[in-house]
């Protein structure tokens, strides 16, 4: 699936209303973001399932099924289907698919202690070559704090880059929510972090960087 070509933008809201529309939203507090756990970039890529999967030595292709979970230092990533495909330099391309009623599962530690990014969407794919994660149909990604949820975004398209932290969202018919929109919900920092569950606008918190994006980046999509 490839992302829609870049729209005009409109003016950062804290919950962003209209059938395609594309944001690029930044976690970072202050002009010191926390970053994704700097260690899992020099961890191995591990994976595991309950079915078994086909090993292609000749295409560099490796498929999986059954449960799968895919592991490189605190990420986590699990689905019912994952082909992973290894590039000649020795980078990892992980195409992940759920079923009917249970989506792909994404979770990483950041730097801050107790602090993770979780996200869940009908398709998934990891590039750890550009260390960017792809929630691709009814996409949801969100900031906890312990197990509470802090900050969160949803839409059709979702892409995170694990190095700066940086969310690019897009709105369409596969965001989860009806009007095709897009939605950002950010807690006030030194508060409760609660579920985001009122679909009602507030204003933006201090600290974090809501601005227009003028493009997504390239996606790619097994052969």
């Amino acid at each position: 699936m490839n992302p829609s070509q870049p729209r005009k933008a409109a003016p950062p809201t804290c919950i962003a209303r209209g059938l395609s529309l594309s944001l690029m939203l930044c976690l970072g507090v202050g002009t010191s973001p926390a970053f994704a756990e700097k260690a899992d970039q020099f961890k191995p890529l591990s994976i595991a399932s309950d079915k078994g999967g086909l090993i292609d030595m000749a295409r560099q292709r490796t498929e999986f099924n059954g449960n799968v979970v895919l592991s490189k230092g605190s990420l986590l990533l699990r689905a019912e289907r994952i082909d992973v495909r290894e590039t000649g330099d020795g980078y990892f391309q992980a195409y992940a698919n759920g079923q009917t009623g249970q989506q792909v599962k994404f979770r990483q530690a950041r730097d801050i202690p107790g602090e993770a990014v979780e996200g869940f969407a009908d398709q998934v794919e990891y590039d750890t070559r550009s260390d960017t994660v792809r929630f691709i149909g009814n996409a949801v990604v969100h900031r906890t704090v312990g197990t509470a949820v802090a900050d969160e975004v949803s839409g059709a398209l979702i892409v995170y880059d694990n190095r700066s932290e940086v969310f690019t969202l897009d709105g369409g018919q596969s965001s989860p929510h009806p009007t095709g929109r897009v939605r950002v919900v950010m807690m006030p920092r030194g508060g409760p972090a609660t579920p985001a569950a009122a679909d009602t606008p507030s204003a933006p918190t201090p600290g974090l960087s809501l601005q227009p994006s003028t493009s997504l980046p390239a996606g790619k999509k097994p052969s």
